[in-house]
């Protein structure tokens, strides 16, 4: 992708009433969702509470609810989807409570093998994402003022933790927004971010060797008590979007998106969404036009986030795409989709 720079066209405008409503569908839990990870149009795989899986392998025709075995207690807050049989969910929570834990099935969620779980104090997953089927990382809540954090070269087998020598060190509150399961992204081979809030400034974390080295670069976005960046996605190694607001005002207008065009080093503001207020997550979508959602509705831009056009009022908590095919997950059981053109 040479850029995401595009002005608005009649043709996209004429579209825009078919692209107004998402499309609810039905899936058996009341479980609410936070996380909700694409293998293609096709296949998607959402992680909820009460120790929740749902899967889709016919675009959304037919749904698959699960529970993990033993883990009734979770809330899966991110999901990594693989391919129709093999998937991961990580477990938010604080970790002496015994929900810091990291489940893979390889057999369409017939089974659950726990891969990692730690009772360490502090503990408190945030985000999890593979670069491929064999490399990976999670991170969790800092510990004694630094990320906690580990990487796996096998598939999940194995985990390494991240030297804290390598890591920067954290803003007084600083932490992650567990919301949409997009705080931490991967690209390419081994490019990786991290979205954080609760200090001064919305910053983000940047290594481009797979976490084994960190910097870390402030944006123009807000950050404190229940504020900062939640959501994030890079569609290039130099080119991506941040969005973010207050969990506690959640239809604050105001600043809520950036974008970087060198790696992450800089951010430049967007243009507030419309709905304003708080943003969990964003996505690409063909003709590299921006989607993003949140609790007060979904916006839309096709102009690098200059303008947004309103999509609705509907409140969700996160979405992935795949080749204009979209998930958007939020509480109660509310799972939607649209195919976008």
């Amino acid at each position: 992708m040479k850029h995401i720079i595009l002005s608005i066209t009649f043709s996209f405008l004429l579209t825009l009433p078919a692209l107004s409503q998402w499309q609810p569908q039905t899936v058996t839990t009341d479980a609410s969702f936070r996380a909700v990870s694409v293998a293609s149009p096709d296949v998607a795989w959402l992680g909820g509470t009460k120790g929740t899986f749902v899967r889709t392998v016919d675009g959304g025709k037919t749904w698959q609810t699960g529970t993990v075995p033993d883990a009734q207690t979770c809330d899966f807050r991110d999901v990594q989807a693989i391919d129709a049989q093999t998937a991961y969910l990580m477990s938010a929570g604080p970790a002496e409570q015994g929900q810091a834990r990291i489940y893979k099935t390889t057999d369409a969620g017939q089974h659950w093998t726990l891969l990692y779980q730690t009772q360490q104090k502090g503990v408190f997953f945030d985000g999890i994402d593979f670069w491929d089927e064999q490399h990976g990382i999670v991170f969790s809540d800092p510990i004694e003022g630094k990320w906690f954090m580990l990487t796996t070269d096998d598939g999940g087998k194995t985990w390494q933790p991240v030297s804290s020598a390598a890591l920067p060190l954290m803003e007084p509150n600083e932490a992650a927004f567990a919301a949409s399961g997009t705080s931490l992204v991967v690209q390419g081979k081994r490019n990786v971010w991290i979205a954080s809030g609760g200090g001064t400034f919305g910053r983000v974390f940047r290594s481009t060797d797979r976490g084994r080295t960190w910097a870390v670069s402030n944006t123009p976005l807000p950050a404190g008590e229940a504020t900062g960046l939640f959501g994030m996605r890079f569609f290039t190694n130099k080119i991506g979007v941040v969005v973010g607001g207050n969990y506690k005002k959640e239809q604050l207008p105001g600043a809520n998106a950036a974008i970087t065009r060198d790696g992450g080093q800089s951010w430049q503001l967007l243009t507030p969404t419309d709905p304003p207020g708080l943003k969990e997550a964003v996505a690409l979508l063909p003709g590299d036009r921006l989607l993003t959602v949140g609790p007060s509705g979904t916006s839309l831009s096709a102009d690098q986030g200059q303008t947004w056009q309103r999509l609705d009022n509907d409140g969700f908590h996160s979405v992935a795409c795949a080749k204009g095919t979209c998930y958007a997950v939020g509480a109660k059981g509310k799972v939607a989709m649209q195919r976008f053109k």
